[in-house]
């Protein structure tokens, strides 16, 4: 990165997320039931080794630390920016999300169908807000290792999307088939017709 404050300031984003993560995590309910420990280590493996290629300043392979975007201020304020939209959507989702979240995939003892806030756009804006953030912190950082990091981070969030969509049908039926025909996934559809 061209300034070691830019690392900073990511660094300092992600951090006050992940503290934000920890503190609301304390209130939520009680598990009813949870996706199987196969299933989570299958979704973990990725994540764990695109969060290493981001964040790692010492891998073996030298090729790794080529850019893929030049090293301006643009390009890193680019990222910064997309990487705060991105915590700050998840966070938003979050809030409005409640009790019901959880650090796993799990039916909640009183799951309660949220479609207020965000959910009001996608069905899964915190994954919607962290892809975002990844995106964000790939081209901030602009190195190659970044850039492989991020579909590897996207592939388990998807594979965890999957597993959710499953217990949503599961404890929601014809209401939650009702709200995944209404509102899409991950993208909302304003932002796809202009571009489509």
């Amino acid at each position: 990165m061209q300034h070691s404050w830019f690392g900073w300031l990511i660094a300092g984003l992600w951090f006050a997320w992940l503290a934000y993560w920890v503190v609301a995590a304390r209130t939520v309910k009680a598990d009813r039931r949870r996706q199987s420990r196969r299933s989570r280590l299958i979704q973990l493996g990725p994540m764990i080794l695109g969060a290493t290629l981001l964040t790692m300043p010492n891998l073996p392979a030298s090729w790794l630390y080529e850019r893929f975007v030049p090293q301006t201020y643009f390009a890193s304020w680019i990222g910064v920016i997309l990487l705060g939209l991105g915590l700050g959507l998840a966070v938003w989702a979050r809030r409005h999300l409640g009790s019901n979240w959880s650090g796993i995939v799990t039916q909640k003892h009183g799951h309660e169908l949220i479609r207020s806030g965000p959910y009001r756009c996608v069905r899964h804006p915190i994954y919607s807000g962290l892809l975002l953030a990844m995106l964000g912190t790939a081209i901030a950082v602009g190195q190659w290792r970044a850039l492989i990091g991020f579909p590897l981070i996207a592939m388990s969030l998807l594979l965890r999307l999957r597993t959710e969509e499953r217990f949503m049908d599961e404890t929601f039926g014809s209401e939650y088939a009702s709200y995944r025909a209404e509102v899409p996934a991950l993208i909302p559809r304003f932002i796809r017709r202009a571009h489509g």
